[in-house]
């Protein structure tokens, strides 16, 4: 289903649903439907963190907004966990998705140069040589790598994680039709397999995980 301001939307499973909003809107939008964050003082943060929070209930209508809370490592939670939910902000996107059954995690991101100079802190020397072998040009496929890690950690939730150490990439799937997904293993205390999702769109790369510890 797709409408303006919604970007995209994805119903993964009966219990898993996506999506991504395209920020146009005043604060006030918002504000007359989710609460905020005295905390948060820059306008634009402000304004991605509401959309972020909207996002929850329009996927779940009953999703239960007041009972959020953040954990030390600031991932937002609801402590009975009747809905499993992330959230991830990028530009004028916000994107989240909720599970009422399954663990997950979500991150969007926008191609930039930086990334080239940071590459060396979160690609590992055998991520490094799947690159060439990736469709597109080196930002677009750094953007990638990015993503699935930030995914991976905020599926993880607890924080304390070395992107190049803990979080490694074995095999990125051809796009087709802009979707494709990634095998993966998130290697701290143990180590657990994992299948990133993604999907690209022209200025813009989605990926998630569903998956229970």
């Amino acid at each position: 289903m797709f409408i303006m301001p919604l970007f995209y939307s994805h119903s993964i499973d009966e219990n898993t649903r996506l999506a991504i909003w395209h920020i146009t809107e005043e604060e006030s939008f918002f504000l007359d439907k989710v609460p905020t964050s005295r905390s948060i003082t820059h306008w634009h943060k402000r304004l991605q963190h509401l959309a972020g929070r909207y996002l929850l209930q329009f996927l779940y209508p009953d999703f239960p907004l007041p009972l959020i809370q953040v954990a030390t490592t600031k991932k937002p939670y609801l402590p009975e966990e009747s809905h499993h939910f992330s959230i991830s902000h990028c530009g004028n996107y916000a994107a989240a998705i909720v599970s009422t059954r399954h663990r997950v995690g979500i991150d969007i991101e926008i191609p930039v140069e930086k990334l080239q100079v940071l590459a060396a802190k979160f690609v590992s020397a055998s991520e490094n040589k799947m690159l060439p072998l990736m469709a597109g040009k080196r930002i677009p496929a750094l953007t990638l790598i990015w993503s699935a890690k930030e995914t991976m950690f905020k599926w993880y939730s607890h924080g304390a994680v070395d992107f190049r150490q803990h979080l490694k990439l074995h095999s990125i799937k051809p796009s087709v039709n802009n979707h494709g997904s990634i095998e993966a293993s998130f290697c701290k205390d143990a180590t657990v397999p994992v299948t990133v999702h993604f999907t690209q769109f022209d200025d813009l790369v989605l990926t998630w995980l569903v998956q229970d510890w």
